[in-house]
């Protein structure tokens, strides 16, 4: 059906946008916290029940450690706030929680209006010493807002409207910035960094992709430009992927790339299904074991899950085996000693609901 331009006009796309988020509030209202997971193989079908108690735990945790303002952080001078708060909000959103309704709304709520709020004049979402570099919490929050637009109230939602302009401006122009042949497509700590690496540039990826689903006018050249830079970070002698062009293969590293394969119209293609081998080479034996765990994981079972079939299944049945043996009692995972600023366990604990959540499918960004 083609849509006349007067149907077309910001007016009315901003009431179709406000029908369809009141609709999928009153749903939410109903079923918040009772996503279903896909229908499991048999070989992962006995996980299920730990599984989502599991979820349910973590999430219970993190709600009792969100700070008065909205976010997740060790002190108030923390670094990485907005990143390490954005990901603790996409777990929710992973389990099917969403904000202003259920037992979770009004936290998530506060944990938007935070991020909204630490928004610097150039449009980076970041607060305090952004610790690694600014870019990767700026594109982390600016993917948590592109996934949660659409289900907020009208007035958080022409804030995020804003914020998300503003956001994805400076992750184009980011990605302009004159860079050596090797580097160039990519992005690295500062949004004026002439070198790139394939961890902050999956994220810009992401985030790209999101806001181009939601309808945002990102330019299909920025994601193909991007797509370039990870293959040249492809280990042709193994099938694995580096942190860099010429480094070794890594399995963070080599989920990372599979995920933003998989995502950007080559599923399943010869190189996606080789670092999927590469990966069932290089299965997890335990917990924090290997170079940064938890963002190992998170990319490794959302890749994984994309491939599916025998790669998720044998994935999936050991990454649930090492995660849930480690779950602390209180529901929270450890730390693993990881750089992300003083994110701490709000980082691992986000990271492994992020990482077994992957089947409920609720961030449209990961769906299938």
């Amino acid at each position: 059906m083609r849509t006349s331009q007067a149907d077309n006009t910001p007016s009315t796309r901003r009431t179709r946008r406000a029908v369809a988020s009141l609709l999928a509030a009153c749903l939410c209202a109903a079923v918040a916290g009772r996503a279903a997971a896909d229908k499991a193989s048999p070989a992962l079908a006995k996980y299920q029940e730990r599984v989502d108690k599991s979820i349910d735990r973590a999430l219970a945790w993190l709600n009792n450690e969100q700070r008065p303002d909205g976010s997740w952080t060790t002190n108030e001078q923390s670094r990485n706030a907005t990143g390490i708060t954005s990901l603790c909000l996409m777990a929710f959103l992973a389990k099917g929680h969403t904000p202003g309704v259920g037992p979770y709304g009004k936290g998530l709520d506060k944990g938007i209006d935070f991020i909204l709020k630490n928004q610097e004049p150039n449009g980076m979402l970041v607060r305090g010493g952004s610790g690694h570099g600014p870019m990767y919490s700026h594109c982390i929050s600016s993917l948590m807002l592109s996934e949660v637009s659409g289900m907020v109230d009208a007035d958080r939602q022409a804030k995020i409207d804003k914020a998300l302009g503003k956001a994805m401006k400076l992750i184009l122009a980011a990605q302009q910035i004159h860079k050596d042949e090797q580097s160039a497509g990519g992005w690295r700590y500062q949004a004026d960094s002439r070198d790139s690496d394939i961890s902050c540039t999956s994220w810009a990826i992401m985030a790209l992709r999101s806001a181009r689903n939601n309808g945002a006018a990102v330019p299909t050249e920025a994601i193909a430009r991007g797509i370039g830079y990870v293959m040249k970070c492809q280990v042709r002698r193994d099938g694995g992927f580096a942190y860099q062009p010429g480094g070794g293969s890594g399995w963070g590293r080599t989920g990372t790339a599979l995920l933003c394969l998989e995502l950007c119209g080559r599923h399943r293609d010869r190189i996606a299904l080789t670092a999927g081998e590469w990966l069932l080479k290089n299965l997890p034996t335990g917990y924090g074991r290997g170079s940064h765990f938890s963002y190992a994981m998170y990319y490794c079972s959302q890749g994984m899950f994309q491939l599916g079939d025998d790669y998720w299944d044998r994935w999936a049945s050991q990454m649930y085996e090492v995660m849930l043996n480690a779950q602390q009692r209180d529901g929270n995972w450890r730390s693993s000693g990881e750089n992300v600023g003083e994110g701490g366990d709000y980082y691992s604990t986000a990271m492994a609901v992020l990482a077994m959540s992957v089947s409920y499918r609720q961030l449209p960004i990961y769906q299938r």
